[in-house]
């Protein structure tokens, strides 16, 4: 799910001046996202806390975003993708958000066919590869429009999509609100709380 913002029931405020020095703006930001999200979207405030903790990693260290995976009890679902699979899908698309991405690189990369990745990533997330790798796409353009100063037309090409055109449709879809409307409205808390561009693994 993308993110949304509560401005109503969970209104943020800037960290006091004596919070560490250690725990950057984005960090603090990340965890009062995901501490709203906790009592009505439990899949987005995991997915915070998996930003939180690459934020927060060394440098150096390998990062994953691994968003909204469901979790498993114990081991892979039967019929889905190891978790291998899943983390070297995921660190690919994540590398490759600007440009083209195809099931056939995808499923090549662990080692299946076309038709059987499709199956089991599936099985694995709840998601079409096609239908995961555009919400990506979603959020990555999600953190520039806070994050950032750049043009919708320019954080479109950064994320891998076509035009703003095609961004604003697919925004509008999985929101209800133009990318505009959106960054309008939920930019102000963090304005506030970020500095500096997005960070990416």
């Amino acid at each position: 799910m993308l993110r949304t913002i509560e401005t109503q029931t969970a209104p943020f405020s800037a960290p006091p001046s004596s919070a560490s020095a250690s725990s950057p703006p984005q960090a603090i930001w990340l965890l009062e996202q995901a501490r709203a999200a906790l009592e009505d979207d439990l899949g987005s405030a995991r997915a915070m806390l998996d930003r939180l903790a690459a934020v927060l990693a060394p440098p150096g260290e390998a990062r994953s975003f691994l968003p909204h995976f469901p979790a498993r009890a114990s081991g892979p679902a039967r019929g889905g993708l190891a978790g291998w699979q899943i983390r070297a899908v995921a660190a690919h698309v994540e590398a490759n958000l600007d440009g083209s991405l195809h099931v056939e690189t995808l499923a090549a990369l662990v080692g299946l066919s076309a038709s059987y990745f499709c199956r089991a990533f599936k099985v694995s997330t709840g998601e079409t590869p096609h239908a995961w790798i555009m919400r990506c796409r979603l959020e990555h353009a999600q953190g520039l429009m806070l994050e950032t100063a750049e043009s919708l037309a320019h954080i479109a090409a950064v994320c891998g999509l076509a035009d703003q055109a095609h961004l604003t449709r697919l925004f509008r879809r999985h929101t209800g609100q133009t990318p505009h409307a959106w960054r309008r409205e939920n930019r102000p808390w963090s304005r506030a709380l970020v500095t500096g561009s997005l960070k990416r693994a």
